[in-house]
């Protein structure tokens, strides 16, 4: 594995002991994926190999990282995927696509979303006003409706396994979905989530102001959010009878990722007090102390960290094996 890192300028990578590997050279580098990495030249995007060479030439406007041995790239205004040689194997001509290909479909946009398979053909042609990628044989989509947008459950075919009844709606993980019900406006204010499970049924009733898919057996859980930007909203962890296995307490929190979750203290969005993060277990117990002004999730080991403006990667005892020596915007890339 090789990490990305800003160095006078330009990005390269490192291995897990903080050896740089591939020297800096590229305006801005991703993680590797299936062997090659998204990298970007001037305002093109090309892919590398794990030795540094360039095996697809920077050439689209945009690009993401490959996916079942196939990535999507922009020509012009539209979409199509290219394979590990740089061959255009779907021609560009899709508004947009979303996700990843996943059990063999992904989500495609011209005018509404649909899916295609791996030869570009429409497995499940475009009607949805929103569509989640599929996971555990189920896919989120929604329509228009006179109250708004409704989420529902489809199958591979098409067909609807949970009627569209929710005001927003999350894939499947570990055989539950989040779902909200409520809400006004745009973006939906007021909204609670609950968890259902492949009937549609409740499993975990509607009740917090927040909420993520499960991980690891565990999901993050946000209560007493009020308004817009969810002010006082405070996150805990629960298992899937709903109970609460680590106790709301942290002003944000993310899933769980290699026995480790990253989780901050300290904002309440009311005073414009600094949150800190660090890193908790699944007792709740705090394995990293909470120094960091963002973590983001482990990555095979490291996970990567701001702390004053600046970029490092640390291992999970908390020491950085690398840190960046100057000011990075590229906050995004926490989570490529």
């Amino acid at each position: 594995m090789l990490y990305p890192i800003l160095q006078d300028g330009k990005w390269g990578y490192i291995d897990k002991t903080g050896k740089i590997i591939i020297n800096p050279q590229f305006d801005y580098a991703w993680l590797f994926n299936e062997g090659l990495a998204k990298v970007r030249y001037g305002e093109k995007y090309g892919f590398i190999d794990t030795t540094g060479k360039i095996v697809i030439n920077p050439q689209f406007s945009n690009a993401l990282p490959f996916n079942d041995g196939l990535a999507k790239v922009r020509l012009g205004e539209k979409y199509g995927f290219i394979d590990k040689k740089g061959k255009i194997v779907i021609n560009p001509q899709f508004d947009m696509i979303w996700g990843e290909f996943s059990e063999g479909l992904i989500t495609v946009l011209v005018n509404l979303y649909g899916y295609i398979d791996r030869t570009g053909k429409y497995v499940i042609k475009p009607q949805f006003s929103s569509a989640e990628s599929f996971s555990e044989g189920l896919a989120a989509v929604s329509i228009d409706g006179d109250e708004g947008q409704r989420y529902g459950f489809i199958d591979r075919t098409g067909k609807y396994v949970i009627n569209p009844q929710f005001s927003n709606a999350r894939s499947f993980s570990e055989g539950l979905a989040v779902v909200s019900i409520g809400g006004k406006g745009l973006p939906l204010i007021g909204e609670i989530w609950g968890y259902i499970d492949r009937t549609g049924k409740y499993v975990i009733n509607p009740q917090f102001s927040n909420a993520e898919s499960f991980s690891e057996g565990l999901a993050a859980v946000g209560i007493g959010g009020k308004g817009l930007f969810l002010i006082g909203e405070i996150w805990g962890y629960m298992d899937r009878t709903g109970k609460y296995v680590i106790n709301p307490q942290f002003s944000d929190a993310s899933s769980f990722s290699g026995g480790l979750a990253a989780v901050s203290i300290g904002g309440d969005g009311i005073t414009g007090k600094v949150e800190k993060w660090g890193y908790i277990d699944k007792r709740g117990q705090t394995v990293i102390n909470f120094h960091f002004d963002y973590g983001s999730l482990f990555h095979e080991g490291l996970a990567r960290v701001r702390l004053r403006d600046k970029l490092g990667y640390i291992d999970k005892t908390g020491e950085f094996i690398w840190q960046s020596s100057e000011i990075s915007d590229c906050d995004f890339l926490f989570d490529q």
